[in-house]
């Protein structure tokens, strides 16, 4: 349904053979460290089966629930999140003002879902997004005759 592999690309894959000076494993290690981690990372989203339903858990600790974004498009279910702090604290003989602003979202595809059945629950950081199953379509086998 979802079309996805998890996998690491910082550790434990191969080097690709169009990757002769390791070129992109250079950019992958790279843009994969820790330290730009913090800036608009994706967040993590396990994702179980039924025999009547996919689930996805999001990971999605100290979201406010009116900041999360949840829409299905072109057989898509996006999750997306726009996060926008202010904090302004005055004492004796101290400010502090800082502002901070984030978004990031995610997209997974969408096959034999019961669209208009989908729902969603956000609870202590953890948004539970439940997608029914529908019946595949059934497929059947038809001969053609090849007219003279």
């Amino acid at each position: 349904m979802f079309g996805m592999v998890p996998f690491s690309k910082r550790f434990g894959n191969p080097v690709r053979r169009d990757d002769f000076f390791g070129i992109d494993r250079f950019f992958d290690e790279f843009f994969n460290d820790p330290f730009f981690a913090r800036w608009g990372s994706p967040f993590k989203a396990d994702i179980r089966e039924t025999d009547k339903e996919w689930i996805i858990d999001a990971e999605l600790p100290g979201v406010d629930k009116n900041n999360i974004n949840i829409e299905v498009d072109d057989g898509y279910l996006t999750i997306s999140v726009e996060q926008n702090e202010e904090i302004n604290e005055e004492r004796e003989n101290y400010v502090r003002r800082e502002r901070s602003y984030g978004s990031f979202r995610r997209s997974f595809f969408l096959n034999n879902v019961k669209e208009d059945d989908i729902k969603a629950v956000y609870k202590n950081g953890i948004l539970t997004v439940t997608l029914p199953k529908a019946k595949p379509d059934n497929k059947r086998k038809i001969q053609i005759d090849v007219q003279n």
